[in-house]
């Protein structure tokens, strides 16, 4: 064989064997991931015993509580988790004989302060049909609408102080293409990092979100838990929709935080928005 066709020979196998192991073309980096926890609204419960234990665990009287709502960006992609207290109630606090409800800032305006504007929202992920989960969600009508599949069906069944499908007017009376009435875990972008976790029990379908950031794996609780008392004495509200479910869903979760070597972050507790940079800024 002369040299030339050797050569020849030789570069042939060495370009078969780089398409063969991918190696002519780099792996494609992961996009950037960030998070930032936005104030979604305050609470003053009167009674936190009669509200939140069916086992008379905790010591009458009252207790506050915040409603806190998620950015994600992905890339150059966004989602929001939860949608808050309704913006109608900025500088408006609403009083029943159960609680006092607050919110001194909206979304949307919150959101501004850091160049993003409404349309940018591609996914709003809702943790539950509550309405302090979906208050302002109307405000990004052009988000698809991920919500667990049983609680879709509550809001398109019921109408009342509590449940409101007003809310979710955008979807209900639109593109039904827009809505994803989920069941079982939802991979928002196919990569494992941000993903909605089926957890039921506070209400049919209720959900948690699991978000891999570079600087560790963080879990929102949803409503899976209020705050940190009802971690240690598996505490469950009266009023969840099963309490069989919230207990497996409590398992499930700890579990998974604990392997994971997570942050767990109860949306609801005072003391956890610390776990997170104080808006404006972003945990990567």
């Amino acid at each position: 064989m002369t040299t030339r066709r050797l050569a020849t020979r030789l570069a042939g196998l060495t370009m078969g064997w780089l398409m063969l192991t991918g190696l002519q073309a780099p792996a494609k980096a992961p996009a950037p991931l960030s998070l930032w926890r936005l104030d979604c609204g305050e609470f003053l419960i009167n009674d936190y015993n009669a509200f939140f234990s069916d086992t008379y665990q905790y010591r009458p009287g009252p207790k506050r509580l915040v409603s806190s709502c998620y950015l994600i960006r992905h890339g150059d992609r966004y989602l929001l988790w939860d949608a808050g207290l309704p913006g109608e109630l900025v500088g408006n606090p609403q009083t029943t004989p159960q609680q006092t409800m607050s919110l001194r800032i909206s979304i949307r305006d919150q959101l501004a302060q850091i160049g993003v504007k409404p349309e940018q929202i591609e996914f709003l992920g809702i943790s539950h049909y509550h309405l302090d989960h979906i208050g302002q969600a109307a405000d990004f009508p052009g988000a698809r609408l991920v919500i667990g599949a049983a609680d879709l069906a509550t809001l398109k069944g019921a109408d009342n102080a509590f449940i409101q499908p007003r809310r979710i007017k955008p979807w209900l009376d639109g593109d039904p293409g827009r809505i994803v009435a989920a069941q079982g875990d939802v991979d928002f972008f196919r990569d494992g990092r941000v993903v909605m976790l089926e957890m039921p029990g506070h209400t049919a379908g209720h959900y948690a979100l699991l978000v891999r950031l570079d600087s560790g794996p963080v879990l929102l609780s949803g409503d899976l838990y209020h705050f940190r008392e009802q971690v240690e004495h598996r505490g469950v509200p009266p009023f969840n929709h099963d309490r069989a479910d919230t207990l497996a869903s409590m398992d499930r979760y700890d579990r998974m935080a604990k392997n994971l070597r997570a942050r767990s972050i109860i949306q609801h507790e005072p003391a956890d928005v610390g776990l997170l940079p104080a808006f404006p800024q972003a945990a990567h």
